[in-house]
């Protein structure tokens, strides 16, 4: 891959800070933000993508898969989509 696609695949990496009663716990607990990641990201992906866009150093990643919610649409149960998490 060719630098650009390379700085281009780490600006999608990140989706979203997760804002949560827990997140907050831990951010001041541990020192830790929690971002909604990309669901094939993985840990040097993350890493990089944070260290690029917020000019940090990041000591380490813990990344964990959320599994959807059941949920019923009408007369039908579905479920919502599975999303990735990751603990910087």
């Amino acid at each position: 891959m060719t630098t650009k696609n390379i700085e281009e695949r780490l600006l999608h990496i990140l989706l979203a800070p997760q804002i949560s009663e827990k997140a907050t716990f831990v951010a001041e607990k541990n020192e830790q933000v929690i971002f909604r990641v990309a669901s094939d990201a993985t840990k040097p992906e993350v890493k990089a993508a944070v260290e690029k866009l917020f000019n940090v150093t990041v000591d380490s990643v813990q990344i964990s898969n959320v599994k959807g919610k059941q949920k019923r649409f009408g007369r039908f149960m579905g479920s919502r989509k599975d999303w990735k998490k990751a603990y910087v």
